[in-house]
């Protein structure tokens, strides 16, 4: 296979070949693909040849060629439910790409959505691209695209979630501790007679029944959490979710002391609305986040609220996944990085 790029020339004029690396270098081609593809077969003499000549000749390697032979893509695809501005999930994806694309991938990201009953198409897309890796954030419920990610043989790192059965690996955090943590954190802050805003997307619906359950069981629910319901709203959070959620919390329930927002955007909407309606936080209502995004510390009061490691999930997820595709079996496939709630003034 001639192993040649081009420059995109508008007179078809070729672009530098391996050949013309090989001639620069005063080697074979061979010499120059070895040099290039497997380092460990020549002299570090050589190989300073061969990059010097690819860094004078602005030879470009053929990736796609070089990857139909070592059955590999060095492509690796991040399914994220959102790239907005501000997505917490871009933390972890810078973490991991920094990673990824010094080991020699390049990473597909593709917007998974909120609504997994889309998650057949999606996946089919990109099982059909043939990724050396896939990251997946949030577990995949639909058991036939479990059955095909399990049949196609590709690593795959879930994120963000908790499972004892995940589809490959997994790197993530018990959203339902999570709300079980923050309902005791309000009874021993003397709540008794909270409420909750979330959302239909899965992880904060998981986060909205730990914190539920405990509640019940702490005796200190309030009215929506009693009739088992919630405050819903649909994903992606915004400002407005956390005013219209508060008003919608008083109405249904005036003496509620306390409030556990979907996210710190909602919560962020949530402190708004108190303060126009002359409610003291922390005093006559307490407010908490879940995610620690930047703002939460600046904000009047500053923002009590959930922090995960997103970098450290980042991290984890692809050294796992080179790992797997170098053929190294991880000692612990499943890993939990926990969470902290960090108290601040709202709650």
């Amino acid at each position: 296979m001639n192993d040649r790029t081009t420059r995109g020339s508008r007179g078809g004029r070729s672009g530098v070949t391996l050949t013309d690396v090989a001639r620069l270098a005063g080697v074979s081609a061979m010499t120059a693909s070895r040099a290039l593809n497997q380092p460990d077969r020549v002299s570090d003499d050589t190989r300073r040849q061969v990059l010097e000549a690819v860094a004078s000749s602005g030879y470009v390697p053929n990736l796609h060629a070089a990857g139909l032979r070592a059955r590999r893509t060095r492509m690796i695809a991040l399914m994220v439910p959102s790239i907005a501005s501000g997505s917490a999930f871009l933390l972890a994806v810078h973490a991991m790409t920094e990673i990824l694309v010094e080991a020699g991938y390049q990473v597909m990201l593709s917007e998974r959505g909120y609504d997994r009953s889309r998650d057949d198409i999606v996946l089919e897309s990109v099982i059909a691209r043939r990724p050396d890796g896939i990251v997946l954030t949030g577990l995949m419920e639909s058991p036939l695209a479990r059955q095909r990610l399990a049949a196609s043989g590709i690593p795959v790192v879930e994120t963000w979630e908790m499972s004892d059965n995940p589809i490959d690996m997994l790197v993530g955090f018990s959203h339902y501790e999570v709300g079980q943590a923050i309902a005791r954190y309000m009874h021993a802050q003397g709540k008794r007679r909270v409420a909750s805003i979330a959302a239909t997307e899965a992880r904060t619906a998981a986060r909205f029944h730990g914190f539920a359950d405990e509640a019940l069981k702490l005796g200190i629910a309030g009215r929506h959490l009693r009739e088992g319901s919630s405050l819903v709203i649909s994903p992606p959070s915004q400002l407005g979710h956390g005013r219209t959620g508060l008003a919608r919390a008083l109405e249904g329930d005036p003496g509620v002391d306390a409030i556990f927002s979907a996210t710190d955007m909602v919560a962020l909407g949530t402190l708004m609305e108190a303060q126009l309606r002359g409610i003291r936080v922390p005093d006559d209502l307490a407010v908490i986040g879940f995610g620690d995004f930047d703002f939460a510390c600046n904000v009047s009061p500053t923002l009590t609220t959930v922090r995960v490691d997103h970098e450290d999930i980042g991290r984890r997820t692809a050294g796992m996944l080179i790992d797997r595709i170098e053929g190294i079996q991880p000692a612990h496939p499943i890993q939990d990085v926990g969470f902290k709630l960090i108290q601040r003034q709202s709650g």
